[in-house]
């Protein structure tokens, strides 16, 4: 998961610089798609670990 969201600040850093540089807008577009997927990702993530946490735990000490 840090290997990942390293990757994914090193791709918005990456676009952020090429906008700059060229000042073409499909490099904020990706940014801002991969913004949008990582707080996706990110969500799923914590879903399935509240989920793992709390419920299976849960259901474990009910039976």
């Amino acid at each position: 998961m840090r290997l990942l969201l390293i990757l994914i600040t090193l791709m918005l850093v990456l676009s952020g610089g090429m906008y700059i540089f060229t000042r073409n807008r499909r490099y904020l577009t990706f940014a801002w798609q991969t913004v949008r997927f990582t707080a996706l990702l990110l969500l799923v993530f914590v879903l399935l670990f509240v989920l793992e946490r709390y419920v299976l735990v849960a259901w474990r000490v009910f039976m």
